[in-house]
């Protein structure tokens, strides 16, 4: 998502304040018809605001809760490095593909009915991926989980943006709403830790169903129905192409990553920006387009938008990495972990609700180009730390990344949602999860990808221990080999000394791309700071 140019207009200046502005070719002083079919009496929009972070939490934990889970899947069911990126990445790759589409479908059906039908589907294949038998089984079920998860994500904030007319009021409401999105992330691997250590990993994916009953039995009562009230026709082959264009790009970058280049990968790649470039013409060309890319001709909306895909891009690798390092190289339970990462959790939440009032004094460009300058400084600290003295340098830097990550977050889903008059929120908001888990599934997919291409380079295996043989023994080898956990794994079941020396080299692997990874990030977010600094430096304060 790149930056356009285009003039600063005071319209576009009083929404980046967080004020409403009217659809076009409508008529001064009249009022978008129709954005609401029902509004909340007074009070009650909190309450509904209640109900609505039931699936944004779920969504947020059932996430990072899983990338926890990950050393147990692997001992369960034995994935291949490969599978074990596809059982993170299917679900996010399928809800980035389907977030446009979803969001259009709420404009156009109502967003609380679209809302209510991905929570009963998100409860429902919980339940059957939780006894997943298979590798295959489990990434079917997350791309399930993706597809009614598409439903969910828009129509929380569409629905936020019309439950909240009052400037003020939303942009409170949308730093509540931030900060259950990234402190669920947070929590997640606490939530998560706890489940596999009482149970097993599938109680992480059975627990939507409960999660889900609130909004489900109260949600009608007290959540308003919105819509467009001029939708346009829905148009299947737009729908196909932001398929044809996310899952070909993400699947070759994967295989560039684990494999090395190639000219198949290379092709494959290819073939996914070409759908991407017909699918942008499409849109330019349709009356009703399931895209409007005429939003990112301004200047603020692109930024902001672009500001949110990179943030989330690094947060995710490292969250995959830290997972990881915690339970296998600094041999932490679970729980153990997850409980470590509550400061991050607070810091999180805190951090989102903080700048609200802070974007009354200090320019909205600057407030965010702060938060990604703070998430820049803790991939510093990962890129040129020592990780062998310990935990504590890398959950300093966690709670660095994620003061950082609430900030800068809170403020830029204000400045999209702002950018649309109200019967449009639905696509705005699903441009703005779009950007949320392309960012979420890139970072996954190309820092992991590199992580782990980086591990299977630099692994050097210690005399003793050899590819050669049958059975078990090698598949053994073969699985240390492939991923961090089979080394872990391997180490168990060697005599100490040997197990000792196994687990070294693993850990010297698994930094070298830790290293490279967060050096990455740390660009990305230093680059990003002076972007937004620079290009949203005019917008004016809160009023």
């Amino acid at each position: 998502m790149g930056i356009f140019s285009s003039p600063s207009t005071p319209a576009t200046q009083d929404l980046a304040a967080g004020a409403s502005i009217r659809a076009p070719h409508q008529p001064a002083g009249r009022q978008p018809a129709g954005r609401q079919l029902g509004a909340p009496k007074p009070g009650r929009e909190w309450l509904a605001l209640g109900l609505l972070m039931f699936p944004v939490l779920l969504v947020a934990v059932d996430n990072t809760a899983l990338t926890f889970a990950l050393p147990a899947i692997a001992r369960s069911l034995e994935p291949s490095g490969v599978q074990l990126l596809w059982i993170v990445d299917a679900y996010p790759l399928v809800l980035a593909g389907l977030l446009v589409a979803m969001g259009s479908l709420g404009d156009r059906i109502g967003r609380r009915r679209l809302l209510l039908i991905g929570s009963t589907g998100f409860a429902a294949v919980s339940a059957a991926t939780a006894f997943a038998p298979s590798a295959e089984w489990l990434i079917a079920g997350r791309a399930a989980l993706g597809f009614f998860g598409a439903m969910l994500m828009p129509s929380t904030l569409s629905l936020i943006r019309n439950i909240f007319p009052d400037p003020n009021r939303r942009r409170l409401a949308i730093a509540i709403w931030a900060a259950g999105f990234s402190g669920g992330a947070a929590l997640g691997p606490i939530f998560g830790g706890w489940l596999v250590e009482q149970y097993w990993w599938g109680a992480i994916l059975l627990v939507a169903v409960p999660i889900m009953l609130p909004i489900l039995a109260f949600g009608p009562v007290f959540i308003p129905e919105s819509r467009d009230p001029r939708p346009g026709t829905a148009d299947i082959a737009s729908i196909a192409l932001s398929l044809l264009t996310m899952v070909p790009v993400v699947y070759g970058i994967k295989s560039l990553a684990t494999e090395g280049f190639g000219v198949a990968p290379a092709t494959i790649i290819a073939s996914g920006l070409l759908m991407g470039y017909v699918f942008v013409r499409r849109q330019k060309r349709l009356r009703s387009p399931l895209l409007d890319v005429s939003l990112f001709g301004n200047r603020i909306f692109s930024t902001a938008i672009t500001a949110n895909v990179l943030a989330l891009f690094s947060f995710n690798g490292f969250i995959l990495f830290l997972a990881q390092h915690l339970q296998l190289l600094e041999g932490q339970r679970p729980t153990e972990s997850g409980i470590a990462m509550i400061p991050a959790l607070i810091a999180t939440v805190a951090a989102g609700l903080l700048v609200v009032p802070l974007v009354r004094k200090v320019r909205p460009g600057f407030v965010v180009a702060g938060g990604l300058s703070l998430s820049a400084a803790g991939y510093f600290v990962v890129a040129f730390g020592d990780h062998s003295g310990g935990p504590a340098l890398l959950l300093g830097a966690l709670l660095i990344l994620a003061l950082g990550v609430g900030a800068a977050e809170t403020i830029s889903n204000d400045l999209i949602l702002g950018a649309v008059p109200p019967e449009k929120s639905g696509a705005a908001a699903a441009i703005s999860e779009t950007g949320y888990e392309i960012g979420s599934l890139l970072g996954t997919a190309i820092l992991g990808s590199i992580l782990t291409a980086s591990y299977q380079q630099n692994l050097v295996l210690p005399e003793g221990i050899s590819m050669s043989g049958t059975g078990s023994a090698a598949h053994d080898v073969a699985q240390a080999r492939e991923t961090l956990t089979g080394a872990v794994e391997l180490a168990h079941s060697l005599p100490a000394p040997l197990a000792d020396a196994l687990t070294s080299a693993a850990r010297v692997a698994f930094d070298s791309g830790v290293h490279v990874t967060a050096s990455i990030a740390l660009g990305l977010m230093a680059g990003a700071a002076v972007l937004v600094a620079v290009v949203l430096r005019g917008v004016p304060k809160a009023k």
